[in-house]
């Protein structure tokens, strides 16, 4: 009978002998488990180091850290190169690992206006896991030549899904977030209407 531990991937030794008859003294194989891979270890451990440089990920569980690091996808993108355009589909949250990558938006009549320029440790892209079916807001452009970690939008809303606890702490972090660029956004809006008097 199972202990429902088998659904987190973990066998009990013990139970699996009594079921099986197998002498205890002899480690029970292990049913449905992965053989060894070297090579896709050593890369989610360096994904999960990368994904512990950036903000949002900071404390989080190393078992969560390993979920997320699966989903990675790694993207380079030169000077100058758009990482998404204004008015894209939200197809996900992008992580900044090197370089740097600037968010702004076109304004008629003045032309780029930046809003951020962001660092390595940033994180940005955020608002299309939160909204559904939204364009992208503003453009989101390298700044230097960048090393990113692409998480795409349905896969970490299926591990969110998933893993309450984890949709908990991103999502929490992504409203602190939001409550600070707003903030931001606030105070050079503020600083522009009183420049503008003068």
């Amino acid at each position: 009978m199972g202990s429902g531990l088998e659904e987190l991937g973990i066998i009990d030794d013990g139970d699996e002998a009594e079921s099986t008859g197998e002498d205890r003294r002899r480690p029970a194989p292990r049913v449905g488990s992965a053989p060894a891979d070297p090579e896709g270890e050593t890369r989610t451990a360096a994904l999960i180091r990368m994904l512990r440089q950036v903000s949002l990920f900071e404390g989080l569980l190393p078992l969560h850290l390993r979920r997320i690091s699966s989903l990675c996808q790694e993207l380079t993108v030169k000077t100058g190169s758009p990482v998404f355009s204004h008015g894209d589909p939200g197809d996900g949250l992008y992580l900044i690992l090197e370089g740097a990558v600037r968010i702004s938006r076109s304004v008629s009549g003045i032309g780029e206006e930046a809003l951020a320029i962001l660092k390595p440790g940033h994180y940005f892209g955020e608002m299309s896991i939160v909204d559904d079916d939204m364009p992208r807001s503003a453009d989101a452009i390298a700044h230097e030549n960048s090393r990113l970690l692409k998480l795409p939008k349905e896969d970490l809303r299926d591990l969110m899904f998933v893993d309450r606890e984890l949709a908990y702490e991103l999502l929490w972090r992504f409203v602190r977030t939001l409550s600070g660029r707003l903030r931001e956004s606030n105070d050079r809006l503020l600083m522009l209407t009183v420049s503008s008097k003068f």
